[in-house]
């Protein structure tokens, strides 16, 4: 039998692409629920797969060796750790409510009580019963319901299981991943699209170092402002601070929120502020507001756009409006993505225009694990005509 070589004509190929395009947007839209769990496994991927590489390049472990040590350990520091410490911090918890339902109990204790100003009799009777209400229908509840609250708000086993399973497949498969699709296209677009790639992994490294950088001010910054308050156990709140920071506006939260418990139930340690607990606790309200303001809408704008090479302003404005529309995960993510789409409309626009696919800059050093000797020696080539035709 003859074999058949019939091309596709140019209008046919833009009407199969429109129709694939089409399916795919609608399938990722009734499949979004799904998606969340997997950009969440992709995420923790990113983060622990410069440890991989290091393994794999600056020791004898093979990749597999490499991912299956980094996973298991990092594995081991999320439960052992969590497990370790909730005893601990639901003690804690539980002792904060307790203490917060005495002030409520005094306060309404006040409020029912009928107050004379010199001309004027004041009532807050009203206010008082309304209290009552709410202390009996809610915060009553909150010191047997604690681990319920938290295991609302946390995902469930099977959407756990599902992205400890997608972090171990990234982990392991992505340099299969990244070459399969690179080689799906024809052969002479390879070295720019491994340009394309090398340039889009620089931005999510860049954003990496940027958040560890905002991680370690954070801490640094918290443990000093609870040092100067005096409260017990400044360096290790300062560190958490530090750490939580990764997680957008929640995770400041928790941290100021534990801190401002252990000073309800401590109070300050230093003799030269002779405060009540419930004072100290609302100095550490107050210092929490005035920084985590500073950090929201100077710092981290700042080391996020220089990181990226976004405008400060932009930065901001994309993490309010990406908290406002996508939640958490999407005011972590939005930064890195809009970088990433900057860099691949820079490559697409160049080409429409017919211009040199990149702008001159030094060139990046691929990761050792992720090519052949014959795809490295192939872009070598590449880039040296480039330069010469330059």
């Amino acid at each position: 039998m003859k074999q058949q070589n019939h091309q596709w004509s140019l209008p046919f190929r833009f009407l199969v692409f429109g129709i694939l395009f089409i399916l795919l947007a609608v399938g990722i839209w009734y499949t979004s629920s799904i998606l969340k769990p997997l950009i969440i496994a992709a995420f923790i991927a990113y983060l622990i797969h410069p440890v991989v590489n290091y393994l794999t390049n600056r020791t004898r472990l093979s990749r597999p060796a490499a991912v299956n040590l980094v996973f298991f350990v990092t594995l081991a520091l999320l439960i052992g750790v969590p497990s370790t410490l909730t005893p601990i911090f639901f003690d804690e918890f539980k002792q904060v409510i307790t203490d917060v339902l005495n002030i409520f109990d005094q306060v309404i204790v006040w409020l029912m009580k009928p107050h004379i100003m010199p001309v004027i009799p004041i009532d807050f009777g009203q206010i008082g019963n309304r209290l009552t209400q709410f202390r009996s229908t809610f915060l009553s509840s909150l010191p047997d319901q604690a681990l319920l609250l938290l295991g609302k708000t946390s995902v469930t086993a099977l959407w756990l299981l599902v992205i400890l399973a997608a972090v171990y497949y990234f982990l392991a498969e992505w340099p299969r991943l990244r070459n399969g699709f690179i080689n799906s296209f024809p052969e002479e677009y390879h070295p720019e699209l491994d340009e394309l790639y090398l340039r889009m992994r620089s931005v999510w490294m860049n954003y990496l170092r940027g958040q560890l950088l905002l991680m370690a001010i954070v801490g640094v910054t918290f443990t000093i402002a609870w040092t100067i308050i005096g409260i017990p156990g400044a360096l290790v709140l300062g560190v958490v601070a530090g750490f939580l920071t990764l997680i957008p506006d929640v995770g400041p939260f928790l941290a100021a929120a534990l801190a401002a418990g252990v000073a309800l139930l401590e109070g300050s340690n230093w003799s030269w502020m002779p405060a009540s607990s419930f004072v100290v606790m609302l100095i550490v309200a107050a210092t929490y507001l005035v920084l985590i303001a500073i950090k929201n809408f100077w710092v981290r704008p700042v080391i996020m756009g220089r990181s990226v090479h976004m405008h400060e302003a932009l930065v901001l404005i994309s993490i309010i409006l990406s908290t406002i529309l996508w939640g958490i995960l999407g005011a972590l993510l939005i930064v890195p993505v809009l970088a990433t789409l900057g860099v691949i409309f820079d490559y697409l626009r160049r080409r429409i225009l017919g211009m040199t696919p990149f702008p001159t800059t030094e060139p990046y050093v691929l990761e050792t694990p992720l090519v052949s000797g014959s795809e490295k020696v192939a872009i070598l080539k590449s880039r040296i005509s480039r330069k010469k035709k330059g």
